[in-house]
């Protein structure tokens, strides 16, 4: 298993950016596709960006595209959300999780870091 523990989520306004940390800790995190979440108040749980085991594929909601980079550093074990140019509308809860190589699903999930942009 790997435990996942988010951090770096705050107040901010319209325009200004934000970078989200999420420490691994556990079982071998390269062996680990990642992924952000995040839930609005009221609204589903969905995919925020993707990254590969080597870190060499993303990918992207459309609604952050050129505006969120997804990024992994496995000597650290830790993966990144920087978040640039934040709109109200991506005022949300953001998880991070983990989903074992072969695995179908996200298994694995850290308990959320609130980022609020105002407007």
């Amino acid at each position: 298993q790997v435990q996942l523990v988010e951090s770096g989520g705050g107040l901010v306004q319209a325009g200004e950016s934000l970078r989200l940390s999420c420490a691994a800790s556990g079982r071998s995190f390269r062996s680990y596709t990642m992924a952000w979440f995040r839930q609005a108040p009221g609204k589903e749980r969905d995919v925020v960006a993707t990254i590969s085991r080597s870190g060499g594929i993303t990918t992207y909601a459309d609604s952050v595209k050129g505006r969120f980079t997804i990024s992994r550093d496995n000597a650290k074990n830790t993966v990144y959300l920087q978040m640039s140019s934040l709109k109200p509308e991506d005022t949300a809860v953001y998880y991070c999780a983990g989903r074992y190589w072969g695995d179908a699903q996200y298994d694995y999930w850290g308990q959320g870091t609130q980022v609020t942009v105002s407007s």
